[in-house]
C-alpha cells in the first residue's frame, strides 16, 4: 500500500465518503507511518480484528 493510497484512504474517512476501512495485517506498518504523522490523528479509531486486520473509524471528537 503507498503513502498516496493510504492519504485517499484517510481523507475519505474525514470526509465520510466512508464509514470504516479495512486495512490488512500486512499493509498496518506503512498505514500506521501515515496516520500518525495527520493533525487529527486521535480522531482515527482502530479497532483489531481476529487475524490481525484492523478496522480504522473516525470519531467526531478525539480520543483521549
Amino acid at each position: 500500500m503507498s503513502e498516496s493510497e493510504i492519504l485517499e484512504q484517510l481523507q475519505s474517512l474525514r470526509t465520510r465518503e466512508v464509514e470504516e476501512i479495512m486495512v490488512l495485517k500486512e499493509d498496518f506498518l506503512a498505514f500506521r507511518s501515515v496516520l500518525v504523522k495527520q493533525d487529527d490523528f486521535k480522531q482515527f479509531r482502530g479497532i483489531a480484528k481476529q487475524g490481525g486486520n484492523i478496522l480504522f473509524q473516525y470519531l467526531d471528537t478525539p480520543r483521549s
